[in-house]
């Protein structure tokens, strides 16, 4: 069975840990050189949000890729948002699960519910939105499902509309539900920093 292999590779992996603003900061360093960091809800344990980075050609540190969570704030780059500035209107991807689902939302998408379909693609192990009036469509890829090894499950899928924002849901199998509670408990595990101490104590 497949699903022990990308636990083995978090347990394996170096990791440091940090609680601060109420948030258990968890980052990752892989053997490949591969960096990942999550944000955990202290109360709930819920996934808040998960980066990656990793070197680019040169060796040199790359920039974070968000896979879940608010998109990267664009103060970040502000040279590069004063000279090119996405519309406010055009819509916005992000993924933000809940403790027993993945779940994406894609805002500024004003059209009524009927427009829109959400299909899986089993064979391209992807999600696509498609809209009748031709103006919105969309892939999108579930890592997690990827890394475990597991399939795409159409009957898991569902979506409404609400706010001008589609609401994806994907509910997660029991494998990664199981796999989540075990690395919940080794992350609690980790001693952690509070905010006031500096640098991170590695595991």
């Amino acid at each position: 069975m497949a699903v022990p292999s990308w636990l083995e590779r978090l347990r394996a992996a170096g990791k440091t840990a940090l609680v601060q603003d109420g948030k258990r900061k968890i980052h990752y360093l892989f053997e490949d050189g591969k960096e990942m960091a999550e944000e955990y809800d202290i109360k709930t344990g819920q996934l808040i949000s998960r980066k990656w980075r990793e070197k680019n050609t040169l060796g040199g540190t790359g920039k974070w890729q968000v896979e879940v969570g608010e998109p990267t704030s664009p103060l970040l780059g502000a040279l590069e948002s004063e000279l090119i500035t996405e519309s406010s209107s055009n819509p916005i991807f992000m993924r933000k699960d809940t403790l027993s689902s993945f779940q994406w939302r894609i805002r500024n998408l004003p059209y009524p519910k009927e427009v829109y379909s959400v299909s899986v693609e089993e064979e391209q192990r992807c999600c696509v939105i498609r809209t009748t009036n031709k103006k919105y469509y969309k892939k999108f890829s579930i890592p997690d499902l990827d890394r475990y090894h597991l399939p795409l499950d159409a009957a898991a899928l569902s979506f409404t509309h609400a706010n001008n924002t589609l609401i994806i849901t994907y509910q997660k199998p029991k494998e990664i539900l199981v796999a989540e509670e075990q690395l919940q408990k080794e992350l609690k595990k980790i001693k952690a920093a509070n905010s006031g101490d500096g640098d991170c104590k590695t595991q």
